[in-house]
């Protein structure tokens, strides 16, 4: 890995954990899913998966809601989800015209991508959270069904909005670093 990339992987954790600590009384609505899937869409699953596992390492231990170990390794390898998908999707999507007549299904798309992907995420830390605590599963996913849905719209609309000018504006700063190391 070269050091363009560890910095990226480093912005992008920071980056996480600062909107995360901003949003910290806002329960579930963060923007730490969608910074890891944009890491992953632009710069590959693998920098997605790590910039997902280091913000929860860090995030996770310092967490103002409290620290159980079972939890926090399950909410950590559960949000490689979004850096996986985002970079199996950046993959599929390299030659994308974001500028086109597409950009309202491209949201649509990248809203449907959040609200599934945080879906899969909530199912399998309330799994975790129900084995760790000892409560049955239908009790924890009807109690926690408000922040799950909490989660996935916001999640949703997120990504939605924001999917397109962010990729968009990565791939131009990327050219434009492209374009200044080849100069040199």
């Amino acid at each position: 890995m070269n050091t363009v990339r560890v910095a990226i992987i480093i912005f992008f954790v920071a980056l996480g954990i600062a909107t995360n600590y901003v949003l910290v009384g806002v329960p579930n609505v963060k923007f730490m899913d969608f910074i890891v899937f944009i890491g992953g869409f632009c710069f590959g699953p693998v920098v997605g998966a790590l910039i997902a596992i280091l913000t929860w390492a860090v995030y996770g231990v310092i967490n103002p809601y409290g620290f159980v170990p079972q939890v926090w390794l399950a909410t950590m390898f559960s949000e490689t989800i979004y850096g996986l998908v985002g970079g199996f999707l950046g993959r599929n999507f390299v030659s994308a015209d974001f500028h086109s007549r597409q950009g309202l299904k491209l949201s649509i798309f990248f809203g449907t991508v959040g609200f599934i992907s945080t879906l899969i995420y909530d199912i399998t830390t309330n799994f975790v959270y129900a084995y760790v605590f000892n409560v049955p599963i239908i009790l924890a996913l009807i109690l926690g069904a408000p922040f799950t849905v909490l989660h996935e719209l916001s999640n949703a609309a997120i990504f939605s909005i924001g999917s397109i000018p962010v990729i968009v504006t990565l791939k131009k700063l990327w050219e434009v670093r492209k374009v200044g190391v080849s100069k040199k």
